[in-house]
């Protein structure tokens, strides 16, 4: 990487603009930093779930995961993006296939908890939900023209198999949901 932070704060944004490369200077509530925003949140959000007691396959996972989000964040308002997008949502189904299986049908709907981990997990869910609507919402706009959106739509998916699947390894159950109690 050739651009190193020597100093964090430069006061560039304080008049309500920053900085998405190339010289370019957008206002802070422009559709890109909204969606880099949402992507880096969804980031935070699975780093949240990396923080808990994990087994190795999940903390790989999700570490894996990490790296591909960093790239989309970046990807999302360039015309190309930084990583093959069809390879990694080709891993993404491949690993969710892998754990689903172990799972089981799920014939139920399930409330987010559950053990910490998994709760953690459901959050993240949401939040690449919100982060998808974001990258949608610049591609109709004419922001953007990469598959962003298709990383996290099935990254979401896998979230949430995730989720049950750290449920499973802690021994506690789903939260099932119990319509018109």
């Amino acid at each position: 990487m050739s651009n190193r932070l020597t100093k964090i704060y430069t006061r560039s944004g304080d008049r309500g603009s920053t900085g998405i490369g190339g010289g370019v200077r957008v206002e802070k509530d422009d559709p890109r930093i909204e969606a880099i925003g949402s992507v880096d949140e969804l980031n935070s959000s699975v780093g949240l779930v990396l923080a808990e007691e994990l087994s190795e396959e999940s903390r790989s996972i999700l570490t894996e995961i990490q790296h591909d989000l960093f790239d989309v964040g970046v990807g999302v308002y360039r015309p190309e993006p930084l990583i093959d997008v069809a390879r990694r949502v080709a891993w993404l189904e491949e690993t969710l296939d892998r754990l689903n299986e172990a799972l089981g049908p799920l014939e139920e709907f399930i409330l987010p908890g559950g053990c910490r981990a998994a709760a953690a997990c459901h959050l993240a869910r949401t939040v690449c939900r919100r982060a998808e609507r974001r990258v949608a919402a610049l591609k109709r706009a004419g922001h953007s023209d990469n598959d962003a959106g298709k990383y996290l739509n099935r990254l979401s998916d896998l979230l949430f198999v995730l989720a049950r699947h750290l449920n499973r390894e802690a021994g506690t159950p789903d939260v099932l949901w119990r319509p018109a109690r």
